[in-house]
């Protein structure tokens, strides 16, 4: 049987590549650091802006003490066609002075809107995940490519 092959792709299509993985697979893992384990869980995020990501939580959550000791973080994409995004980076909680933001973010949220009654609610935390490193992975490549952030990514490197 011949070994798998991965598509080829011009490296300057990786943002664009990486882009539509992040839009086809929607809900990705998000892998924080509860003492000396790791922990993974699927998340639903609230706002993609280029590679930064807002993730809702809630206070009583596990994953809310283990960011604050830790708020390094990653979160994986894995499209139905198997490629993969990875993009790690600090998970930082929105403050007061971003509440117009969260009022954006909660405006375009009917599920936040349903179960938390205002975007003021004190449980509720929405974290940006700064990213420091972007990777994208074909399906059999067996090797990540790096996506470099530049501002027109929402970010800048």
């Amino acid at each position: 049987m011949p070994k798998p092959r991965p598509d080829p792709f011009d490296p300057k299509e990786l943002p664009n590549l990486a882009h539509r993985v992040i839009k086809e697979a929607k809900f990705p893992m998000l892998a924080s650091i509860d003492g000396d384990q790791a922990r993974l869980r699927p998340v639903s995020p609230v706002r993609v802006d280029g590679f930064t990501i807002y993730v809702a939580n809630l206070r009583v959550y596990h994953k809310t003490a283990q960011i604050a000791a830790n708020p390094k973080v990653e979160l994986c994409y894995l499209a139905p066609s198997h490629d993969q995004v990875r993009i790690t980076g600090i998970a930082q909680p929105l403050g007061d002075s971003e509440q117009p933001l969260i009022d954006d973010i909660w405006q375009e949220n009917p599920l936040l809107r349903q179960y938390l009654g205002s975007s003021s609610n004190p449980e509720l935390i929405i974290y940006r995940i700064i990213p420091d490193e972007v990777r994208f992975m074909r399906e059999w490549a067996l090797e990540y490519s790096t996506v470099f952030l530049s501002d027109n990514q929402g970010t800048s490197r």
